[in-house]
Parts: structure tokens; sequence; C-alpha cells
């Protein structure tokens, strides 16, 4: 399982083992702001609460943590899915301004699409072939990609998650 580890200020950091977790707070670096119910870490002589949110007890000071701009951070952004039909196969990525025409490899100009829909769009704007997005492409928050690609979400996480992604 997988625990919400958060900065002293209690913004969100990263996600790391229950191992680990527990690692850190033995070793009194962290402390356990949310412990999941009816389950428990236990040793031959003691029983310790299963973390699910812990914090660091000392401010770690983070440079800028954005996303980075990567093929498959794009597909993950994009929930693995065209942005033109839903299809989630045979997947590209598509610049909505052709590189022909000036387009960036940027976060909004980027989207994930199917083979068939790239090409029918090939060279055009999606507007000139009749494409509508399914969804307007942004640069995702640290916060909103942390919550996006964890494959555990923890209930007890969501106001760490959510507090951080609206400020």
């Amino acid at each position: 399982m997988s625990v919400l580890v958060l900065n002293a200020d209690h913004t969100p950091l990263s996600v790391c083992t229950t191992e680990r977790a527990f690692l850190l707070m033995y070793l009194k670096k962290a402390e356990i702001i949310s412990a999941t119910a009816n389950k428990a870490l236990r040793s031959v002589s003691q029983s310790y609460p299963f973390p699910s949110v812990i914090k660091i007890k000392q401010y770690i000071h983070v440079p800028y943590k954005g996303v980075v701009l990567t093929r498959q951070n794009i597909f993950k952004r994009d929930n693995h899915a065209c942005q033109y039909c839903g299809s989630n196969k045979e997947l590209t990525l598509d610049h909505l301004i052709p590189k022909s025409k000036g387009g960036k490899s940027s976060w909004t100009n980027l989207v994930t699409a199917c083979k068939s829909c790239n090409s029918h769009k090939g060279d055009y704007s999606p507007e000139e072939v009749g494409l509508k997005l399914k969804n307007k492409p942004i640069r995702p928050s640290y916060v909103m990609f942390l919550r996006a690609s964890s494959k555990y979400l923890n209930d007890d996480w969501i106001p760490f998650l959510e507090h951080k992604a609206s400020a």
C-alpha cells in the first residue's frame, strides 16, 4: 500500500511505501497524520498504527516541482485516450497547431490521438477537418499529476490534494 508524504507545511511531497513511511516515523523524522482503520503494523512485542498520511517534521525546501513534458506524461494527463474519439488503441501524440505551421511541443499544443484521428487531421487544425477535442489541453500542476497518476488514492489523502490543487 502507498502512503502520502506531506512536507512540514502540509503540502504534498510524494507517495511512498508503507515500509518507508514506518521507517521515517520510527526514526522520528515524520509523524502520522492519518492511519488506516482496522489495520496495524505488528512486531513481536508491539502494534503500530498503519499509516495512510505522514508529515515530515522538518520542512524540506523543494524547488518548483513541475511536471516534465514527456510522451508518457501527455498520455497520463489525457487518461490514455484519444482526445478526439476516445479510443485507447494505437495512441500517438498530435500537435493541435501543426509543427509545419509554427506549432510548438508544449502542454497546451499536444494531445493524445489515435493513429486514425491523427491521420485524418493531418497537417490541419482540428477545426479545419471537423474534429472536436474532448478536453482542453492544460499544463498539469504537480498535485494534479500526483493525484491522477497514483494507482492507490486513499480517501484520507483527498483533503490534502484538493486543498493544494485549488491554491
